[in-house]
Order: structure tokens, then sequence, then C-alpha cells
């Protein structure tokens, strides 16, 4: 009978960390109102990989992630993880006799565009929002849809990019060539033309969910990535339509 257990994971502590920190776990699923817990994925995780030094692979650098976004994102508003922990898992078990290396390459970069978007930073976005439910993805996809429409949202080659147009961002916004990274009297950056204020991202996105228009439903375990819809003007229509523009 033993055979049958699966293996241990601790992945409850970063449940306490979300915890800690006064996190509300809210979830940008239209059917439900908060994120699935760590303790659940972590649940789902061994039903995969059965390998205990994996598993507290994938559990560390989860906890790096979160931390990460934490201390970069404190208002972020949504918090799903469901699809972001598929992806390190597919990492992990992609790359058997590689496992830490790969892990290790995919958090630090994970970790360095929380901190080069962040608050701490001087691009200081409000929200992770726009980067784990897909609309930078999305957006990076239709600039060149024939080279990169099989390339996953959170592929090596979509994050290394990301980390060069924040660099590049840190330039415009040094030599103030640029006023499309314009500061907000809260001293975060918005980008778009609609406001960002917590009560109108909140209102804008769950409406955009309800319709099924984020690229990346990262609440889903199972989801299916979009690319090819004009998501950045549907979002612009919708937010004039809410009058948040």
């Amino acid at each position: 009978m033993a055979s049958n257990l699966l293996p241990l994971h601790h992945f409850e502590q970063l449940d306490q960390i979300i915890y800690q920190h006064q996190i509300i776990t809210r979830s940008l699923n239209p059917h439900k109102n908060q994120c699935t817990s760590f303790q659940q994925l972590g649940d789902l995780v061994v039903t995969v990989c059965t390998d205990g030094k994996t598993i507290d692979l994938i559990q560390n650098s989860l906890e790096l992630i979160l931390i990460a976004q934490i201390q970069n994102f404190p208002e972020n508003i949504f918090w799903d993880f469901d699809y972001i922990v598929r992806e390190i898992l597919q990492i992990a078990l992609n790359n058997q006799y590689s496992i830490e290396q790969h892990l290790e390459e995919f958090t630090n970069k994970m970790v360095s565009l929380m901190d080069l978007f962040g608050n701490n930073h001087e691009i200081c976005f409000r929200y992770v929002h726009d980067f784990s439910y897909g609309f930078d993805w999305a957006r990076w996809v239709q600039k060149q849809p024939q080279q990169r429409s099989q390339t996953h949202p959170f592929n090596d080659t979509f994050l290394n990019d990301l980390l060069q147009r924040g660099h590049a961002m840190i330039q415009a916004i040094a030599s103030d060539s640029n006023d499309q990274y314009r500061t907000c009297q809260n001293s975060y950056r918005n980008s778009f033309n609609f406001s960002r204020e917590p009560e109108d991202e909140y209102r804008l996105m769950t409406i955009l969910a309800s319709y099924q228009l984020i690229p990346v439903p990262t609440w889903d375990w199972n989801a299916t990535p979009t690319w090819d819809k004009p998501f950045d003007q549907l979002r612009e229509q919708v937010s004039r339509n809410l009058g948040s523009s």
C-alpha cells in the first residue's frame, strides 16, 4: 500500500509567506474569488513528479519568485500561480539531467524581471498583471507571429527579450526621451491611456476575464494561451466603456 502514497511536499510554507505579508489572494478566475492555494498546487505537482529533490527545487524556485513579487508589487491585486507552477514543473520534467541548473536560470530571470519592473526601481509599475496574465507575451508574439507563435508565455527566449526591453525602458526614462513612461500622482508609471488605480484595475481586469480576453488564464493549470486577438485595443475599448480612460 505504501507504493500508492504520493510523495510529500511542503508548499503550504508558501501559503504561510502569503499570510505573513497579509496578501489578499484574489483570483482573476471568473468562477471564484480566491486563487488556488500553494498547498493545492503542490498536490498537483506530486501527482506528476515523484522525485523528492525535484519537488523541493520547484518549491524553492516558487518561493524566490513569490517573495520577489511581494517585494516589488505589494499592491498587486490578482495572485494566480496555477499556470506558472505548471510551467516550472515542465521545465523540471523536460531537463531531467540538469534540473537544478535550468530551474536556477529560470528563477533568476523571473526574479530579475520583478526587480526591474517593480516599484523599487526606475520603471516602477504597480502591478505584475501584464506579465503574469500574458499581455506582454501576446504583444511580443504579435510583432513576429511566424517566429514566435509557438513560444510559451514563460519561455526563456521571451524572458530574455523582456529583460532587454526593461533595460531599454530604463535608458529612455533616464534620458527623458519618451513620455510614454510618465509617472502618475502616486509615483507609479502608467504607459496606458486608462486609469490603473486599484478600483479601476480590478473592475477592468475582471470584466476582461469574463469576456475571455485574458491572453494567459493563469488561474487554469491546463490553460491554453492565446496571442492572436487585439488584446491591447480591446482592453482600451473596455476601459472607455467603463469611463476609466
